[in-house]
C-alpha cells in the first residue's frame, strides 16, 4: 500500500515536532530561529502568489521563490549577508528532511538546496583587555542586589566563556564547590560540558549564592521578579556597566561590547596562557576547532611574539630616487 504524500502544513509540522523536537532535540534558540524564518516565508509567499499558508502547496516552494525570499531580506529589510545565510540554514534543513516524505519531488528540492549562500568579509573579533576586563568588573554598585547579581554573572561569564542561554540558564544544581570547583553546562547542540572554575571565581560565585539561597532547579542569575534574564535584560546590564566602565578605561568606549565579546575574551585570555586549540574548542564547547582559528586570526600579540622570534630578512632602509628627469618632474605631481 502506497504512503499517503502530505500536505505542505503537516509536513512543516513534522519538521518541528518530530525532526527538530523528538529527533535531533535541538535547543528552544534553534527552534525560535527556524520558527521565525517560516514566517517571514510564508508571509513572504502569501503576498507575492496571493495563497495563505495553510493552503499552500509543496510545489510552490520552488528555487526561484527561494531565492526571491532571500533577496527580499537583503533589500527590503535590510538583514546583514549572515543573517540571510542564517535562512537559508533552516530552509535547507526543512528540504533534506523533505527528500524523504516527498521523493517524487526529489529534483524541486534539489534545486532549492542548491541554492547557493552568500560569502561575506570576516571581521576580526572584539574582545576585551586585562585593564578593561577590571574596568567592567568594578562597575556594578555592589551595595545593591542587582548590582552584586551583575559582578557574579560578568565574572563567571569570563572565566567560563559561556554563550548568553547557557549563562542565563544555568541553574543552582549545575554548580559544585569545594575542590575541583566546576558548573556543568547544557551547551548548543545539547552537549554537555564542564568548565573549572577558579578559587576567586568559586568563592564570589558561591557568596552571591548563599545571599540568593536558590532552590536546586532554579537559576543563579535571576532577574528582579526571580525568572530567566532575558537576552534584552542582559544586553541593557551589559551596556550600562560597560558606559561606566568606559569613564575609568576610555578604550571601551571605542568598541562594540557584546555579551559574546565576553566569550571571545575568555578565548583569549586562554590562548594567551599558552592554552592549545584544541582544549580552547572543547573548553567553549565548540562543534569543530576550525571555529577556535578567529581567535588566532585576531590575537596579535601571539603574532608579534612570532615575528619576534624570527630572523629579519637583510634589507636596508630608503627610497626610490629616479635617474632620469622626466620621472622625477613626474614624481612631484
Amino acid at each position: 500500500m502506497t504512503a499517503s504524500i502530505p500536505t505542505f502544513p503537516t509536513l512543516l509540522q513534522r519538521f518541528f515536532t518530530q525532526r527538530l523536537m523528538q529527533e535531533k532535540r535541538v535547543s528552544a534558540n534553534t527552534i525560535s530561529s527556524y520558527r521565525d524564518t517560516f514566517r517571514l516565508l510564508l508571509r513572504f509567499a502569501q503576498k507575492r502568489l496571493r495563497i495563505t499558508p495553510d493552503k499552500l502547496a509543496f510545489e510552490k516552494l520552488d528555487a526561484p521563490l527561494i531565492a526571491a525570499f532571500l533577496s527580499d531580506l537583503e533589500k527590503q529589510r535590510g538583514v546583514t549577508v549572515r543573517t540571510r545565510n542564517l535562512r537559508l540554514t533552516a530552509i535547507r534543513s526543512f528540504f533534506r528532511f523533505a527528500a524523504y516524505e516527498m521523493p517524487t519531488n526529489s529534483a524541486q528540492i534539489q534545486r532549492v538546496l542548491a541554492v547557493p549562500a552568500k560569502r561575506f568579509e570576516r571581521k576580526l573579533i572584539d574582545f576585551l583587555t586585562r585593564p578593561e576586563v577590571d574596568a567592567l568588573l568594578a562597575a556594578p554598585d555592589m551595595a545593591a542586589w542587582t548590582g552584586r547579581r551583575d559582578h557574579a554573572l560578568l565574572l563567571t561569564t569570563l572565566q567560563t566563556g559561556l554563550r548568553l542561554s547557557e549563562a542565563t540558564s544555568l541553574r543552582r544544581q549545575d554548580a559544585t564547590f569545594g575542590t575541583g570547583a566546576h558548573v556543568e553546562i547544557l551547551g548548543k547542540g545539547r552537549k554537555q560540558r564542564t568548565v573549572p572554575l577558579c578559587k576567586p571565581v568559586a568563592d564570589v560565585l558561591k557568596a552571591w549564592l548563599d545571599e540568593l539561597n536558590p532552590a536546586p532547579d532554579q537559576v543563579i542569575f535571576p532577574s528582579a521578579r526571580g525568572g530567566h534574564l532575558s537576552p534584552d535584560a542582559v544586553a541593557g546590564l551589559l551596556k550600562k556597566h560597560v558606559a561606566a566602565a568606559g569613564n575609568v578605561c576610555p578604550s571601551l568606549k571605542r568598541k562594540h561590547v557584546t555579551f559574546h565579546c565576553l566569550r571571545h575574551t575568555t578565548a583569549m585570555d586562554l590562548l594567551h596562557a599558552g592554552v592549545e586549540q584544541t582544549v580552547i574548542a572543547l573548553w567553549l564547547g565548540h562543534e569543530s576547532i576550525e571555529t577556535t582559528q578567529i581567535y588566532l586570526d585576531a590575537d596579535l600579540a601571539l603574532k608579534e611574539k612570532i615575528l619576534a622570534k624570527t630572523i629579519p630578512f637583510d634589507s636596508k632602509p630608503g627610497k626610490f630616487k629616479p635617474d632620469d628627469k622626466l620621472l622625477a618632474f613626474l614624481n612631484r605631481l
